[in-house]
């Protein structure tokens, strides 16, 4: 097709200037390149495909090229990053990952924003190993010594901590090299893109961890404990996003010991802001992120089942998880709606959970939501998702049918 070969002779094109033996010419070659590809997918994969990454990462390395040159450079490699899945591959299969944190160690703030804020983005996609953040040992600490470099170091460097922290081992790693001192204070910088990104990164540190978990509730940030940091992230003026991730550091706290069930930041501040979230006002990620949240802060103690029950009518409220469309996707608001629909499943599934772990041990609360749902509503999501049924609620959600089926028999008689 005429259309194809234009767009590939102009690919051609910006690569053939990356190797002009003029310095000057390969730098506005490179500036080029990074107008060129700006939101064009097509124009990234072209640029893969003709090896325009490998003469990239080269330039960058050299310590001859300029820094205007290297930082270019960069930015350009993090625009490709920004493309397909597949375009991801590529850079990792290029080795960009070692190149771009080699770049760490040079002196210049500009270009280790750039270089930090392209790992980020390769780092963040699902396809991107997280094991490559810890082959070298050295890479952790340095990256701790950078966050107090500016908010943008601070920002792309907690991100990349969040999204590699994904097993204990990582965990350890990070706790070890200072996580919780060097992260902790991020939590009151005035950008919010900072406090957040340090938020998700106690998120996942604390996630099933007791070392970290009795560590953060000892910190002080600016003479207040951490705890209480987090109690006021949840209040209702903050965005929502905030709000749900500050939950998740107080409930994975208390689940691992280091707050008692009955303290007032999990009794009257946690659960209800958990709760809060499963309200139909939220969208469908916030209210699987919080009932799924709510499950597993209250499953092993029987007292917060009891609070959640009759918390701001919970149970009616997880009937409206598969009630679809909903009372709020108005006509004006399609977009929602598909979206909704789309996902309908993972709500179903949130929703499951949550009644499993609500009627787990109280026999008022599992009468309470017979009560409020009706055995023909339960048969119909027991054959259509039988799966998940049995998965996560057989016990419970049997004990309801046979409450239904026995007070049926029971009036005919």
């Amino acid at each position: 097709r005429p259309e194809l070969l234009e767009v590939t002779a102009t690919s051609r094109h910006y690569v053939d200037r990356l190797f002009d033996p003029d310095p000057q010419k390969v730098l506005q070659g490179v500036i080029d390149m990074k107008n060129a590809v700006i939101g064009n997918n097509k124009q990234k994969a072209n640029l893969i495909v003709l090896g325009a990454v490998p003469r990239l990462l080269y330039l960058l390395q050299q310590s001859s090229s300029s820094l205007e040159l290297r930082t270019e450079c960069a930015v350009v490699l993090g625009s490709l990053a920004m493309g397909t899945e597949n375009n991801i591959k590529s850079l990792v299969d290029c080795h960009i990952i070692p190149a771009l944190l080699q770049g760490l160690l040079c002196p210049d703030l500009i270009f280790i924003e750039a270089c930090l804020r392209c790992l980020r983005t390769v780092f963040i996609s699902p396809v991107t190993p997280v094991q490559l953040l810890y082959t070298d040992s050295t890479v952790i600490p340095h990256l701790m010594s950078l966050l107090s470099r500016s908010q943008r170091t601070q920002e792309y460097i907690t991100q990349i901590f969040s999204h590699c922290c994904k097993t204990p081992e990582h965990q350890t790693v990070l706790f070890n090299h200072g996580a919780i001192q060097n992260i902790a204070p991020l939590l009151i910088s005035p950008s919010y893109k900072v406090r957040m990104q340090a938020l998700k990164c106690f998120s996942v540190l604390a996630y099933e961890n007791t070392q970290v978990s009795m560590t953060l509730v000892n910190v002080l940030v600016d003479g207040e404990l951490l705890s209480q940091v987090f109690v006021r992230m949840m209040q209702r003026d903050q965005p929502i996003e905030m709000q749900l991730t500050a939950a998740k550091c107080l409930t994975y706290m208390c689940r691992a010991g280091a707050i008692r069930t009955d303290d007032s930041c999990i009794v009257l501040k946690t659960l209800p802001c958990l709760v809060r979230m499963c309200s139909k006002e939220h969208l469908l990620e916030e209210r699987v992120e919080g009932a799924e949240t709510l499950a597993y802060l209250m499953e092993p103690d029987v007292e917060l089942q009891r609070i959640a029950s009759t918390t701001d009518h919970l149970v009616a409220m997880l009937a409206d998880y598969f009630k679809y469309p909903s009372s709020v996707s108005a006509i004006t608001d399609i977009k929602r709606l598909d979206h909704d629909l789309k996902h309908a499943h993972e709500l179903r599934q949130a929703a499951f959970k949550l009644y499993a772990s609500l009627g787990s041990n109280d026999e008022d609360i599992r009468k309470k939501v017979s009560e409020l749902s009706s055995g023909l509503f339960f048969w119909f999501v027991f054959m259509r998702y039988k799966r998940v049924f049995f998965f996560f609620c057989f016990p419970f959600l049997t004990h309801l049918l046979f409450i239904f089926f026995f007070r049926s028999r029971r009036q005919r008689t």
